[in-house]
């Protein structure tokens, strides 16, 4: 990597993986952020494989010589060429769909590091995992073990299964990512738990595995997961004494992650010490592996989402908006959970009217925006960049209003490269089929396309 003593380093990404030069100019890793605008396009995704390998690094050093195994969400960031690199680390995945381990595999992970959790699993989704040979289903619901016991019986291949704990604790999350509380759809509700284990150690198709629990995202300090690991390792030993011994526990993922420059990560250096001293103290099941599932505070902070501002405009009461090319299409989680990112120029405008803007996206709906109330001095055709954006950005993108999906490129050091082909609008028709009821069309198919292809790329500048 470049020299970087001349540069000051950045306060929403860990490590090396975006920094300003001395004029002010952000940086992935060796690369500015400008040039790959200029190349690719915006609105672009961009992450740095130093930061992801460096959080996944964190994870394996704060367990030191423990037993255990570090799975990565792949629900919060899913693109192959990240999944590349997590498989490439040695970690193994959690996932919440077949489609999720397809990915996982597809990318060259290794089925016996992959739970599978989720409450809806289909036969199709519980077939595709048996015939990989996963490492275990984390399973939601009584009715949910009746089906794996059907589709193994039917396939004649064993099931290795966990039970996923609802444990009813408040984590002091935001509503929209609390997993853990009793009203929740996830996990099996404490006075299931000991039945179901019990009723699974009769199958004749079913081994036995572990426990799992996940109590939400964005949790900010480690007394819940404390409060967890009391609850499940009361199941663990409970079921020790009736004789079905586990051999892993499982305490899912959601250490939070910052956002915003003021705020503090729960770092894997601060919780992992604390889950391990937590379960040595309370389980009694000697050396019990101990799982993890890290989404969010792996890709989050190791990714931007750089887009264009298109227009600047004026509303009534004094409202002023910034019109940009990104939108809800590309990051959703503003308009869904009302969540804050930071955005920031790449390259500072020295000469623009510093005034409060809403960075507003070209989707039809009110709910389109990316930030409101932000202090920023812009002009049309300036590059912007939206931080801290791995995390649930691009897998949760959609092709609402016919927006083709954004690109992705990944940054090692001096290097670019690509995670998918660039998209067009010419993309999202091509697999439609047609009812051939307008017999005689204002333009033909054909001549539709090739116009709609001579203008992408048209500049005015």
């Amino acid at each position: 990597m470049a020299d970087r003593n001349l540069t000051r380093p950045d306060e929403l990404s860990q490590g090396l993986s975006f920094y300003r030069s001395p004029e002010g100019e952000l940086f992935c890793e060796d690369i500015p952020l400008r040039d790959l605008a200029r190349r690719f396009g915006t609105p672009l995704y961009v992450y740095s494989r130093a930061g992801i390998a460096e959080r996944l690094e964190a994870y394996e050093k704060a367990f030191g010589e423990e037993p255990h195994q570090v799975c990565y969400a792949v629900k919060a960031a899913s693109t192959r060429g990240i999944l590349e690199l997590v498989a490439r680390q040695g970690a193994g995945f959690d996932c919440v769909s077949g489609g999720e381990i397809l990915r996982a595999l597809e990318a060259g992970g290794d089925p016996k590091k992959v739970v599978f959790s989720g409450v809806g699993k289909s036969v199709a989704d519980i077939a595709f995992a048996l015939r990989a040979g996963i490492k275990c289903f984390n399973i939601e619901s009584p009715a949910e073990l009746d089906r794996i016991h059907a589709v193994t019986e039917r396939l004649g291949i064993e099931a290795h299964v966990s039970v996923r704990v609802n444990p009813n604790i408040d984590a002091h999350v935001d509503a929209h990512v609390a997993t853990g509380l009793g009203d929740s759809k996830f996990g099996v509700k404490l006075t299931e738990v000991i039945p179901l284990y019990e009723k699974a150690a009769k199958l004749p198709m079913i081994r036995i595995e572990g426990i799992s629990c996940h109590i939400g995202s964005q949790v900010e300090s480690a007394e819940p997961y404390l409060r967890m690991v009391t609850v499940l390792a009361g199941f663990v030993n409970e079921l020790a004494r009736r004789g079905i011994v586990l051999h892993h526990i499982d305490l899912g993922g959601g250490a939070g992650v910052a956002y915003h420059p003021d705020e503090k990560p729960l770092e894997p250096s601060e919780l992992i010490p604390a889950l391990i001293k937590a379960v040595r103290r309370e389980v009694s099941v000697p050396d019990i592996e101990i799982f993890v599932e890290p989404g969010r505070s792996v890709i989050a902070q190791a990714a931007v989402l750089l887009t264009t501002v298109q227009y600047l405009k004026s509303g009534l009461f004094e409202r002023q908006f910034a019109i940009v090319d990104a939108s809800m299409t590309e990051l959703v989680r503003p308009a869904i959970y009302g969540s804050y990112h930071l955005i920031e120029p790449v390259v500072p405008h020295p000469k623009a009217q510093r005034q409060i803007l809403n960075i507003v996206g070209p989707v039809c709906e009110s709910t389109d925006f990316l930030g409101n109330d932000r202090n920023l001095a812009i002009e049309a055709g300036d590059l912007l960049a939206i931080r801290t954006a791995g995390a649930y950005g691009m897998a949760m993108a959609s092709t609402y209003n016919s927006r083709p999906l954004p690109m992705e490129v990944l940054v090692d050091g001096s290097r670019v490269i690509p995670l998918r082909r660039p998209q067009t609008a010419l993309d999202l028709t091509r697999d439609e089929e047609t009812l051939g009821l307008v017999k005689n069309p204002g333009m033909s198919e054909e001549a539709v396309r090739s116009l709609f292809a001579q203008s992408l790329g048209m500049s005015i500048e």
